[in-house]
């Protein structure tokens, strides 16, 4: 781990924590986006956790690190640890600030991400947790608004259990939390063995335990821009690797969400397919589709408007033609369980 150069005490309000496994090719544009943040340097430091690349990340990091106005530290795991919890609580061990803040590598970030999140801590001082804004980048087709379709209606569900504080969703791209809420509730002591939910099972934790202090930063400076997967089979492996947490959730909110929605898609298709043999259905079918495809309107309009890509509600009813077989599938493969990632394959 290289050296921290001394800091004011007090000074520091965020300590960035980022797990890495080789991501040589995209830390150079995000430490790029870290220096050009608007609150000052003095105020946070970044932490980057090699994850055993075999690729230069720990060089770059290293190099970059002569360079950067704020604090740039290599964190390397040791060789019996592996994985995003393990590479995220080696970087928190040796971050100094009372709040921990959380990206990936290949993410994009505004210049006004870290303000954001100091301003609402300003207006809110007592919260513990913070969930942001991700939205899925990519070439301008089809298959590109799908993805970024379903994707903004996660984080538009996700902000709005939060308002109603009953949180079910959030994403590890884009969230905070305060240290001393992390080591409250045993940090990932509950759910360590499992690859994926460093971000909602922290999520439930601190909600359970501080009820009350878990926000949605609305500010579209605060906004992490990720590139969506390029190909079905990757869109298919994450969402896979997503869905393998339902299992494991100890909150009733998130489960009760899963169901309503994989239920509501999978009985609209399986009207579609009793109507194919009852003609008589059709109009009833049609009015289901048509209420549903109003709801969803009404709530991805402002969600797309906030991230600037109201364009995409042109794929509403693809979407929705498409959605029963796909969350089927994925729920499915979720339930059985083992799946790839960074050349890993996890159970």
């Amino acid at each position: 781990m290289t050296a921290a150069p001394p800091v004011a005490k007090g000074s520091l309000l965020f300590s960035v924590l980022i797990a890495a496994r080789n991501e040589a090719g995209n830390l150079p544009q995000l430490l790029r986006d870290l220096a050009g943040q608007t609150l000052p340097a003095a105020r946070f430091e970044v932490l980057i956790a090699d994850d055993h690349s075999t690729d230069a990340t720990a060089a770059v990091i290293v190099a970059a690190a002569l360079e950067t106005p704020f604090a740039l530290r290599l964190v390397e795991l040791p060789a019996n640890a592996t994985g995003k919890k393990a590479a995220l609580l080696a970087a928190q061990q040796a971050a100094r600030a009372p709040w921990l803040v959380c990206t990936d590598a290949d993410c994009r970030l505004g210049p006004g991400w870290l303000a954001a999140y100091a301003a609402l801590l300003a207006r809110q001082p007592a919260t513990n947790f913070i969930s942001g804004p991700v939205l899925l980048t990519g070439p301008e087709n089809v298959f590109t608004t799908l993805m970024g379709l379903e994707f903004a209606g996660l984080v538009g569900v996700g902000a709005a259990c939060l308002a109603r504080q009953a949180p079910t969703m959030c994403n590890g791209a884009n969230l905070a939390y305060r240290r001393a809420a992390f080591a409250a509730v045993g940090g990932f002591a509950g759910h360590a063995h499992l690859a994926s939910g460093d971000d909602e099972f922290l999520l439930h934790a601190i909600h359970a335990q501080f009820p009350g202090t878990a926000r949605f930063l609305f500010d579209a400076a605060a906004i992490v821009r990720t590139a969506a997967p390029p190909t079905l089979r990757a869109l298919l492996r994450q969402r896979v690797r997503w869905a393998s947490k339902w299992a494991h959730y100890q909150s009733d909110a998130p489960r009760r969400l899963a169901l309503l929605v994989l239920g509501a898609n999978v009985a609209l298709g399986a009207g579609v397919g009793a109507a194919l043999v009852w003609p008589g259905l059709w109009p009833w079918v049609v009015a289901a589709a048509g209420l549903k495809l109003g709801g969803d309107v009404w709530f991805l309009g402002p969600v797309l408007g906030f991230l600037g890509r109201r364009r995409w509600l042109v794929g509403l009813l693809p979407l929705q033609l498409l959605y029963a077989p796909y969350a089927l599938a994925v729920g499915l493969a979720g339930r059985r369980g083992g799946y790839q990632w960074k050349g890993r394959a996890v159970r």
